[in-house]
């Protein structure tokens, strides 16, 4: 994933948009729908598919930005949260439970972000694995997960359309 730059109040306000806009593109989808691709030939992930995802890469980096903060520059390995979430249950949980655990995760990352004095976003850890070490900080952590969580919104976006265009079973003939 290519990296750009945001400022903090950028990032600062995507991480915060995240939630609310995964709520309001899946309040009225049914259970069976947020498990089902909008284009399974294409195989695109379902709702569930992606806020297990977004679950992972938030838990993954959330927990680097943690060990930034508590330690002067540690020394890291990188584990890819498409990795890691083979570890955990989230594919299989409902939708809406894991997405109030998203919500619960990402306001507690923002309790934390938002009170940082400007020199703690340039905190950093050394990043092993995957190639060469890289140096990571905070704001770097936190401008890769907003970044990254705005296709995979699109995608739930995506899965709300295709619920919409649905022919409806008591259409006439």
């Amino acid at each position: 994933m290519p990296e750009r730059s945001l400022t903090i109040e950028q990032t600062l306000t995507l991480l915060a948009a995240a939630p609310p806009r995964i709520i309001a593109l899946t309040a009225d989808l049914t259970p069976a729908r947020l498990r089902t691709s909008p284009d399974p030939e294409a195989l695109e992930w379902s709702a569930v598919d992606v806020i297990a995802h977004l679950r992972a890469c938030a838990y993954m980096w959330g927990g680097c930005i943690a060990t930034i903060l508590a330690e002067d520059m540690p020394t890291s390995r990188a584990v890819n949260p498409t990795t890691w979430i083979k570890q955990t249950n989230y594919r299989d949980l409902e939708f809406h439970p894991s997405l109030d655990a998203f919500a619960t995760q990402r306001a507690e990352l923002l309790a934390v972000l938002r009170p940082l004095p400007s020199e703690a976003w340039s905190r950093a850890a050394t990043m092993n694995g995957g190639g060469k070490p890289r140096v990571r900080t905070v704001l770097s952590f936190t401008q890769r997960l907003a970044i990254h969580e705005r296709p995979h919104i699109k995608q739930i976006g995506r899965a709300a359309s295709a619920r919409k265009e649905e022919p409806s079973s008591s259409a006439p003939l």
